[in-house]
């Protein structure tokens, strides 16, 4: 007499394949700053921060504001390579505009 039942190897195993994920870790992220001085306008500060982080006029301005009191601010929460390129924009457009403008990052 024919079953469709396979033979049985006498473990009790149907043979499930079990796939696990592995667990993948998020990138570290980095703070990108803006440093205050003495030199850099505020208007100038302001349009920075609306360029390169996305800013509204009046986010923007709180920022600057808040750089101007406490002598440096958060301006944006980024993986390694987008905190290290906005880092240079601003460094460049800075240097460019001829302002000694400082903008730096660090780990979270």
């Amino acid at each position: 007499m024919m079953t469709d039942t396979p033979p049985d190897d006498g473990e009790g195993d149907v043979g499930v394949a079990v796939q696990t994920k592995p667990k993948t870790k998020r990138p570290p992220l980095y703070k990108v700053l803006l440093l205050n001085d003495d030199y850099t306008p505020m208007e100038f500060v302001v349009h920075v921060l609306e360029r390169f982080f996305g800013m509204t006029h009046a986010q923007a301005f709180e920022v600057m504001l808040t750089v101007h009191k406490k002598g440096v601010a958060v301006v944006g929460v980024f993986s390694h390579e987008i905190a290290e390129t906005k880092v240079g924009q601003v460094m460049d457009f800075a240097r460019r505009h001829q302002h000694p403008l400082q903008c730096t990052m660090e780990k979270e």
